[in-house]
């Protein structure tokens, strides 16, 4: 016997008063691991789509400094890979140009994660005919 005068035996509506709401309990813990779960897959997700743009960010920069040292477009080809990323919401962390090969990289920050990418742009490589 409890201290309320209800003795408690197992199987008896009694015993099964205490597991009164459990249901509800489990079932608020189940909800809260599924959104958090969701969370973070979404968030996981979001940073896979950014990494992909600041890929493609890179080389749009790599494309415009490589088009600029060849001369089909005027300025200086570092400036316009800055231009070019600056319109991706990137900002150049390297640029280099040899001859007419430009090699660029680009950075963003999203939600305190530094995301990089490099990309390398100019003429094809000679092949040796014959």
């Amino acid at each position: 016997m409890s201290a309320l005068g209800v003795h408690w035996t197992a199987g008896t509506a009694e015993g099964r008063l205490s597991e009164r709401g459990a249901g509800s309990i489990l079932a608020l813990a189940v909800l809260a691991g599924t959104v958090l779960l969701t969370t973070l897959v979404v968030s996981i997700l979001g940073l896979l789509a950014v990494g992909r743009s600041v890929a493609n960010a890179a080389d749009a920069a790599a494309l415009a400094a490589a088009d600029t040292a060849s001369g089909a477009i005027a300025g200086y080809p570092c400036a316009a890979a800055d231009a070019a990323a600056t319109l991706n919401e990137t900002a150049v962390t390297r640029c280099t140009v040899t001859g007419l090969i430009a090699s660029v990289s680009v950075r963003r920050r999203v939600h305190g994660i530094d995301i990089s990418a490099s990309a390398r742009a100019g003429p094809p490589p000679e092949t040796p005919t014959g």
